[in-house]
């Protein structure tokens, strides 16, 4: 480990963190750097006993990182704990071409030949030919709004072991609260929960991940909600993390049912409805 610099890993690829512009050219970590890099570090904490596991399973792991940007996470994840490691891969999916093509090309040049970058949506990668059937760990970093829910298709539809999920600006549901809102107050004084704009947004952001951990529990997975780093450093701020055991919640489906009708948001059972 670096003693100048603690937050360096041993055996960490130094010119993956300057490609990165986590490290400077000259190999200096500045402060926003450093936020950065201890926010994938505190992820990375929460991953790493999942890939263990899953390789000690099975000799073998496959991850797929949707939304993945500029692939921070996928890198210094296949960096540090996959890329001595046989029969371990990495998928990066991204819809923002020039991305996916400096991914490619910084996989290529620090020889990390066990990474591809995909230019698709989530929601077609779920039925692409370019990934296995099966991906043993599924992860999504700030996917936005829908785009968490088409990962959790994703992940559903390629039997994924585990989900690790940082949602963000969850506008659907409020938009369809907004939608039916005059309709709503003659239905539930539960309404006046979300008739203030602010608290539209507020509530239909916090109703969204309730719905899809009743939906992964309805589906067979066990889940942990917790928060990802403290909130001066993000609002986005909650991680839930699914372990698949194929024993679903019996009443997670009827509960969520239940809320899409109380609150009016019916027209959304299909998004959370699943495989089930």
């Amino acid at each position: 480990m670096n003693s100048l610099m603690p937050e360096i890993k041993p055996n960490q690829s130094i010119d993956l963190l300057k490609e990165l512009h986590i490290l400077t050219r000259d190999g200096k970590l500045n402060q926003d750097s450093r936020r950065k890099l201890k926010q994938v570090y505190h992820l990375c904490h929460f991953i790493e006993p999942l890939l263990n596991e899953v390789y000690a399973e099975q000799g073998r792991v496959t991850l797929a990182d949707h939304g993945a940007g500029k692939s921070y996470l996928g890198f210094i994840l296949y960096d540090l704990f996959l890329k001595s490691r046989a029969d371990a891969h990495v998928y990066g999916i991204e819809t923002r071409v020039e991305l996916v093509q400096k991914s490619q090309h910084l996989a290529a040049q620090l020889g990390f030949e066990q990474m591809s970058f995909l230019n698709l949506s989530v929601e077609a990668s779920t039925h692409s030919t370019e990934l296995p059937d099966q991906i043993d760990v599924v992860t999504a970093l700030h996917a936005c709004d829908t785009a968490t829910d088409d990962a959790i298709q994703f992940a559903l539809r390629k039997q994924a072991q585990f989900m690790v999920l940082v949602p963000c600006c969850q506008a659907e549901v409020a938009k369809v609260l907004n939608k039916h809102k005059n309709q709503s107050f003659g239905k539930t004084p539960l309404s006046e929960i979300w008739r203030h704009p602010v608290h539209t947004r507020e509530f239909g952001s916090q109703l969204t991940n309730v719905l899809r951990c009743l939906q992964l529990e309805a589906n067979g997975y066990q889940l942990t909600v917790t928060e990802l780093v403290g909130w001066e450093h993000s609002m986005k701020n909650e991680l839930i993390i699914a372990r698949r055991t194929n024993m679903p919640r019996k009443n997670a489906a009827e509960r969520l049912d239940q809320i899409l009708e109380s609150l009016n948001l019916t027209e959304l059972r299909e998004r959370f409805a699943g495989n089930r």
